[in-house]
């Protein structure tokens, strides 16, 4: 389990930090402010979730690993940002990507440390969706989770999923990778089809 969490951990730092990496060279940071936002994308959702778990060292601090793949998405953006004819488009596919795949581990490690089933599905909100969050702040953004958006809904479907899928013993990697794609899948529609919450303000907005 723990090796499958590492992978999965490996791979969401990636590409989230490519994610933190366009949005800051989009709003025109310098290269170590790319690396700030590219870092804080892939690792402020894990770090939270840690702290709210007793027991638990931050994980990037003790897995030196995070940080190299968090260096290795940030020099892919700045290396490839002129290919990306359109920044918006490859840094939602890469943000929907870092949002399946730490959602599922935040209810992993929720299940390894035995909080409640509520408890893992907020785990698992958390780890995915509060890295972008605290982007959006440092860039002087409205973080989308809190706007029309249908992502950190997305993000609970996606925990509920793995938790049932659990329950009836579905054998790895199936057990994570089906949840995952329903997330990534699900949070790509939600962007295409421009699906969104119910705006309590949609007359005052007019």
């Amino acid at each position: 389990m723990e090796q499958i969490i590492n992978f999965i951990g490996y791979l969401g730092a990636f590409t989230l930090a490519i994610s933190g990496a366009l949005i800051a060279m989009k709003k025109r940071f310098d290269p170590f402010g790319v690396f700030i936002i590219a870092f804080v994308t892939a690792v402020g959702g894990g770090s939270l979730r840690d702290v709210l778990i007793n027991g638990k060292t931050v994980f990037w601090i003790n897995q030196t690993a995070y940080i190299y793949f968090i260096i290795a998405g940030t020099f892919f953006a700045i290396l490839f940002k002129s290919k990306l004819n359109h920044i918006s488009k490859p840094l939602l596919f890469f943000d929907a990507i870092g949002l399946g795949l730490y959602t599922i581990i935040g209810v992993q490690i929720g299940i390894e440390f035995e909080v409640g089933i509520v408890n893992c599905i907020i785990l698992g909100t958390i780890t995915g969706s509060f890295g972008g969050v605290i982007r959006d702040i440092l860039v002087n953004e409205v973080p989308v989770i809190f706007m029309k958006e249908v992502y950190a809904t997305v993000s609970i479907l996606g925990s509920v999923l793995y938790l049932i899928l659990d329950k009836l013993n579905v054998i790895n990697p199936i057990l994570q990778i089906v949840p995952i794609l329903v997330i990534i899948i699900a949070r790509l529609l939600v962007i295409y089809y421009k699906i969104s919450l119910p705006s309590l303000y949609r007359n005052e907005l007019k």
